[in-house]
Order: structure tokens, then sequence, then C-alpha cells
């Protein structure tokens, strides 16, 4: 199982020129695939290079910091990379990158959420304060 993702990461890694640059400012080395945030990494404080690097720098924003993010997160970079890739107003290599990244985002880990409790709606009386009167 390893094996297919280790050869997915080098192939993703050769994508872009850039490709295990350093993080910035004395940070670990990150895997860009295109522009300053999609990737393994980023590297802020730099500003996004286009439409896909902010909807990257997006996501990376709502990732907690050593967490997983959220599944809305992921679907929200699901949805923008989508819509980058069929515009085709976009560059031939943005609107890839951008296929890749949204194919990418639909794979990618979400931290689990807390089970949600259905309660059954409460029938009070639409008017508590008023007796009920019966017409018949």
């Amino acid at each position: 199982m390893r094996t297919p993702i280790a050869v997915l990461f080098v192939a993703t890694a050769g994508l872009s020129c850039a490709q295990a640059q350093p993080g910035g400012y004395g940070r670990e080395p990150s895997v860009l695939i295109h522009g300053n945030y999609c990737g393994l990494g980023n590297r802020f404080p730099l500003p996004p290079i286009d439409a896909l690097d902010a909807a990257c720098a997006r996501h990376d924003a709502c990732t907690p910091s050593g967490g997983l993010p959220s599944r809305l997160c992921n679907l929200r970079l699901f949805q923008r990379a989508d819509l980058i890739a069929r515009d085709p107003r976009q560059p031939d290599d943005v609107r890839a990158a951008a296929g890749f990244v949204a194919f990418g985002a639909t794979m990618l880990p979400f931290a689990p959420e807390p089970p949600m409790v259905a309660m059954a709606p409460r029938w009070d009386a639409p008017f508590p304060h008023r007796p009920a009167r019966v017409a018949y």
C-alpha cells in the first residue's frame, strides 16, 4: 500500500519546479506542486500567485497547526480548484494543476467530527399563556 502512495508522491513532486523548497524562515522544507501554498507546506508570508494558489492558501488557513482540516475545508478546496480547472480563461498549466488539486482534495484526510445527536422537536402549545379553545 505504501508503494503506490510513494509513487504518487514522487509524481506530484515532479509537476512543478517548486519542489522541496525551504518552507521559509527556518522551517521544514515544503513540497509544493503549484505556487506558494499548493502542496505539503507553504511559503507564508508570501502572497498567492493566482486563484488556485489563493484557494490552497485558504485551505491552509482553515487547517489547524499540527491537525487535520475539517471535511468542509477540504470540500471548499475541491470546489474552488474544480472551478479553476474548468475555467477556459486560465492557462493550461494552471488548469491542469487545478484538476490535480481538485482530485487530491477528495482524498485528503479530515478531522473526525463529533457525532450529531438528533433531538426530537418539542411540541409545546403554540400560545402557552392562552387556554385552548375547542371549536365544534
